[in-house]
Parts: structure tokens; sequence; C-alpha cells
């Protein structure tokens, strides 16, 4: 008894001593963690208004004068075209470029685009470039960018400490949590791009391994000038901060090194499917000659208010309550494309209420085998057999995806690259459908800011529904019930139907992961 008591005591000193370290260290933090700049006597400007005499802007007169209230729009699905559409309307800008992202990576693609923007200043075109903190680690570059006379950029809810950024987790963790998901590219204020993809070579289909699966809309017409007041009300925000306040001078040779990286980069053999595809591509040379087709609808801008990226705006006003009063007014059939799919119990709710009034709902996800955030996966499996029980049709994409890339771009066999779904979409009884940067998640509802367009279109909207279920649905699984409620996965391989009892392609060191986040109460987080 005597030895217990003694092990006991030194248990608790020993815990005590820790506690005292941990809070110390914390402390020490918060003493010593530097604050955010002052954004006092930060630049002013807006979008230009009057762009008409651009060469885009003189082709689309006619068309907007013909077409008064109306938005003409082009689905960009194909990843090596979303990239080449990029480039050439940078390229091809006259008095203004707005660049709004999540993520931009530092590789080829991101590489290329960004000195893209850089030659487009060099021939007097402003560039305002409004990047997250949180996606972005290219401080030397942006700051070289940063020192042009007609290049500015901005980061949102940024990391005061630049070294280790994690460590602002710790003392600012209510701001930091909250991230800039939009993705906006605006060309001459006549023609602009949303939609789920951000900047890298995942994202543009050049990666052999692993390619994301996704979506983007180019728009002209009466949306654009609403997109760059958005994309105002975001630089002008009290989460926008001037990159020169928090990173210090760039070395003198960082816009050299980054012409020298680019010319480095034109000359691998990597870079041969993007020269091929912006050599191939001609949506914008089209558009320049007023070739390009056009489908003229109603478009509807919904964002976020930037001020959600401090905690400033009301549930109630959020684009994810927006999503919800949409979804209630489906009367015949909904399909949900979410790449990252926790639908908590109030989206539980709202589907599986729609299903039992008799409402077709058609839900497609990643599975455990390709998503990129098992976390995420652990909060969707909580739902899923609630979802089931209610008649919701659950789908979840393959990680095995080589044919799936040829089944959707009309190529030939691709090898054997692993893919993600990233595609954000919401088809409400095949008459209009939402395009843009929010998962049906707590993240995009509730933390992060998000943008997109809800576009009024049974033409659009089917031939989006029709790529996303009848193209992508042979290459899912679909997850069932059995007759005593377990979960099944059922494939087609070679005209056989094949069931799976456990989350198919994956280990059982994954599943026993997923199982015990599921136990942690992060789901407000995912």
């Amino acid at each position: 008894m005597r030895q217990r008591r003694f092990f006991l005591r030194g248990l608790f000193r020993t815990l005590l001593w820790a506690m005292t370290v941990i809070l110390s260290g914390w402390a020490a933090l918060l003493l010593f963690h530097p604050p955010l700049p002052s954004l006092e006597g930060r630049s002013f400007t807006t979008a230009f208004s009057d762009t008409s005499h651009t060469r885009i802007g003189r082709t689309l007169a006619s068309l907007a004068a013909a077409h008064p209230d109306r938005s003409g729009v082009v689905p960009v699905a194909d990843g090596r075209d979303a990239f080449a559409v990029r480039k050439l309307l940078v390229d091809s800008a006259e008095i203004s470029i707005d660049v709004q992202v999540y993520i931009w990576h530092g590789d080829l693609s991101g590489t290329l685009l960004l000195n893209s923007l850089y030659r487009a200043a060099l021939r007097g075109v402003r560039v305002r470039m409004l990047l997250d903190d949180n996606g972005t680690d290219l401080d030397t570059f942006l700051s070289a960018l940063d020192r042009h006379p007609l290049i500015e950029v901005r980061l949102f809810n940024p990391f005061v400490q630049r070294r280790w950024p994690w460590l602002n987790y710790l003392t600012d963790f209510r701001r930091v949590n909250r991230r800039m998901h939009n993705k906006a590219l605006v060309v001459d204020n006549q023609v602009a791009i949303v939609g789920g993809r951000n900047v890298g070579d995942e994202y543009f289909d050049a990666d052999q391994s692993f390619f994301f699966i996704d979506l983007d809309v180019l728009a002209v017409g009466d949306v654009v000038p609403r997109i760059s007041d958005n994309f105002d009300r975001y630089w002008a925000s009290g989460s926008a901060y001037p990159i020169d306040r928090l990173v210090s001078a760039p070395p003198e040779e960082a816009l050299q090194r980054l012409s020298r990286r680019t010319q480095a980069i034109m000359q691998a053999p990597e870079a041969r499917v993007y020269r091929k595809a912006v050599s191939e591509n001609t949506l914008v040379q089209d558009l320049k000659n007023g070739r390009l087709s056009f489908e003229w609808v109603p478009v509807h801008l919904i964002s976020d208010d930037p001020a959600k990226g401090l905690g400033a705006v009301e549930p109630a006003d959020h684009i994810g309550t927006n999503m919800l009063k949409r979804i209630g007014t489906a009367k015949q059939e909904i399909e949900l494309v979410s790449p990252y799919f926790v639908p908590t119990r109030i989206g539980t709710s709202a589907l599986g209420g729609a299903a039992r009034k008799g409402l077709r709902v058609h839900v497609l996800t990643n599975s455990l085998s390709a998503t990129d955030v098992p976390a995420v996966h652990a909060g969707y499996g909580k739902h899923r057999q609630k979802l089931l029980q209610q008649g919701v049709s659950l789908y979840e994409m393959k990680k095995s995806a080589g044919v799936i890339r040829s089944a959707l771009e009309d190529r030939g066999p691709l090898g054997s690259s692993a893919a993600s779904l990233h595609a954000k979409t919401l088809s409400l009884d095949g008459e209009r459908i939402f395009v843009g940067s929010f998962n049906f998640d707590p993240r995009s509802a509730l933390l992060n800011t998000e943008m997109g367009f809800v576009i009024e279109s049974p033409r659009l909207a089917g031939a989006i529904s029709d790529r996303f279920t009848k193209k992508i649905n042979p290459f899912a699984y679909q997850v069932r019930l059995d007759r005593d409620g377990n979960l099944q996965w059922e494939e087609e391989r070679g005209g056989d139907k094949i069931l799976h009892t456990t989350e198919p392609e994956t280990s059982w060191r994954l599943r026993a992961l997923v199982t015990v986040l599921s136990w942690l109460p992060i789901e407000p987080l995912l």
C-alpha cells in the first residue's frame, strides 16, 4: 500500500510538472507571438468599370446587347484545357487581371502561370492576387512579384509566424482555422472563370501519378461585373493583408530566378502536355474572334461575405444555409457531387427528408481509397447508414482511375494513375445547377468562405449531371445495405457485379485509423 501511494504521488508530481511546462510554453508563445500588422494605409483599388474598348470587350458588346440580363457560359471539364484557358486569358489581358484562389503550388503549372502574370504586368496590365495563406508556400516569388508597380499581392487570414506556420494554430486558432476557399479569375472585367480548381499540376491533369476530377465554368456577360464586385469586397476586407507587411524583402534576383525556372520547365519533358494543350486550345481565340458558342442563360453568383473569415457573419447568412434552402426547393430530383461530404445531422435530415418524399436523391463522393483526407471520410461514414435507410443513393468513386480519365475525355488508355473527385456541383430537377467551391461539409458551411454559380439551364444541368452520373458511376462503388443493415459496396467489373463487405482498395490500418477518427469530436472542423 505504501509503495502504491509513493507511485501515485510521483505520478501526480510528474503530471503536474508536465502541465506546468506545457502551460508555460503556451504562455510564452502567446507573449512573444508577433501581432498582425496594421491595415492602416493599405491601398484602395477596385475593378475597372469601363473595359468595353478591349478586344474581348468589343467582341462581346453585340452579344451582351442581344442577351440583356443574361450570361454566356461554357463548362471547362478537361484539366489540361482548364490550364490552357487560364494561361491564354492571362496572356491576352489588356487592362486588368484579378486572381482569387485557395491553393497555388510552385510546381510546373503554378510556375508557368506566375510567370504569365509577371509578363502581363510588364506589358502594362494591372494584376491583383488574393491568395489564401494556408495553401501557398511561395513567399519569395510572391513578394518579388509584389514589388512590381502593377502587381499587388494580398494574403487572406495570414500566418504571422512564417517559419513555423503551425504555431499560429496554437496562438490564433479561431482566426487561422477560417480559410478563403474561393476560386475565381477575372480578365479585363469581361471574362471570368469560377469553379473548383486551385492552381497545381494535380488540378490540371499533368501529374501522371495522381489527378483531380474537377469542373470550372467560363463566363461572360451580366455575371462578370458581379464577380469583380465580389473580388473587391474580399480585397478590401479585414482579412486581406498586403504581403509586404508580412514577408521581408526578397532577394534582388528573385524574379530572374522565376524566369530561369520557367525556361527550365518549358524545356522539361513534363511540360510537353501543357505546351500541346496551349497550342491546340482554341477556346480563347474563338472568344476573341467572336466564334465561341455560349449558352446565354440567367446566372446567379452566390458568395459568402468575407467577414465570415473573421467569424463575423451569422450562420443564417452563410452560403451553406443558402444551399440547404435550395435543396428544399427541389420537386423531383437532387444530384449532389461533393468530394468532401460530411452531411451532419442537418444535411442528413434534408437529403433523407427529400428522399422520403419520393424525390430521387443521388450523391457522388470519394471512396475511402480515393479521398486525400481520411478524417473527412470518418465524418461522412457516421451518416451513411442513416442516408441509405431513408432512400438516398450513395456512390463512392474508385481510386483506380486511368480508365476514368479515358472515358471522361475520350482519350486512349492513360495508365494506372490514381484519381480523386474534386468537383462540387448540385443539380436540382435537371433545371438548375450549382458549380463552385462549396463542399457539403461543416468546414464549407461554417468556417471557410465559398463562392459559385447557380446556372438556370436544363441543357447545362443535364450535360454536367450526365458527366458525373452516367460516365463516372461505372467507375464508382454503389453503397448499399444488406438484409441485416450492414454496408456493402457493389461494383461492375467485366459485366459482373462484385460485392465488397469492407471498404474496397483499403488496408486494415487505414480503416482502423478512420474508425478511431470517427470517435473524436472533430465533425465541426471537417
